[in-house]
């Protein structure tokens, strides 16, 4: 049974995904529909109890009423990306914090770490509640790690195991140098799904380091300069290495701020 559509404004233009969330390719050309935002603030309820003010959601939902009003979509419709890959909200729980990420169509849009509760023995020394490099990798690794490792990614891999250890020396069989191999391969690999991806890198990667330290605003400036000076478009990747290092960075000046 098809329901009336409303009347199109003369001359109005969608708002599409590109304007309003950091997306790109066909997606970034779909006017963002009604059932899209609806989705994913049954998401956003789901994972963090409540719409976010301010969030992506919110943001759907604004230029979905937009469109609907001005008659470019109808109130049940969905777009085809985001109807085939869908609109996730995932939560990566790590000691002292979560980090949650929030997906449209496969893309990361969103992305922001949360303290937590963190228990211990009372006789025990109070744990450092400082995130580490090693752990916003490891982040990475859950956040992105579909994405095969480009060129950018191992800059990016590469420059914050010297943050971390505080050596520019490329340790033989480290993370550096895993994911300049990876790169590498991928580069002259036809398959995408022979593509080494960035999970099989990074998972464990606080345990691949000889050294670790708390993330710093200078360790992710230097970590996202490298990620975009290697990237073809010179940016960074939504919830990628840049991204991780920087988010945990930010938790590690709020605690420090409360403290």
């Amino acid at each position: 049974m098809s329901q009336e559509q409303p009347k199109r404004h003369p001359n109005q233009e969608p708002i599409k995904y590109g304007d309003v969330l950091p997306v790109s390719g066909d997606l970034a050309q779909k006017p963002v529909a009604p059932e899209d935002a609806a989705m994913m603030q049954s998401a956003e309820t789901r994972v963090l109890g409540q719409t976010q003010p301010g969030g992506v959601a919110s943001v759907m939902q604004a230029a979905a009423t937009k469109n609907e009003q001005a008659g470019i979509v109808g109130h049940q419709d969905v777009t085809d990306v985001t109807g085939d890959r869908g609109v996730t909200v995932t939560e990566t729980q790590l000691p002292g914090r979560r980090i949650v990420t929030e997906s449209v169509g496969g893309q990361v849009v969103g992305q922001f770490v949360e303290p937590t509760p963190v228990q211990c023995c009372p006789t025990s020394p109070v744990r450092e509640t400082a995130l580490t490099i090693g752990e916003a990798l490891e982040a990475t690794s859950y956040t992105v790690g579909h994405k095969p490792v480009e060129q950018s990614d191992a800059a990016a891999i590469q420059a914050a195991e010297a943050r971390a250890t505080g050596s520019n020396v490329i340790t033989p069989g480290g993370l550096a140098s895993m994911a300049q191999s990876a790169a590498a391969f991928n580069a002259d690999c036809p398959r995408e799904e022979e593509k080494i991806k960035l999970s099989d890198v990074l998972t464990g990667a606080s345990a691949k380091l000889p050294a670790d330290k708390a993330a710093t605003r200078q360790d992710a400036a230097g970590v996202a300069d490298a990620e975009m000076r290697n990237s073809s478009d010179a940016s960074a990747t939504p919830g990628g290495v840049a991204a991780s290092v920087a988010a945990a960075a930010r938790l590690n000046e709020s605690v420090t701020n409360v403290m």
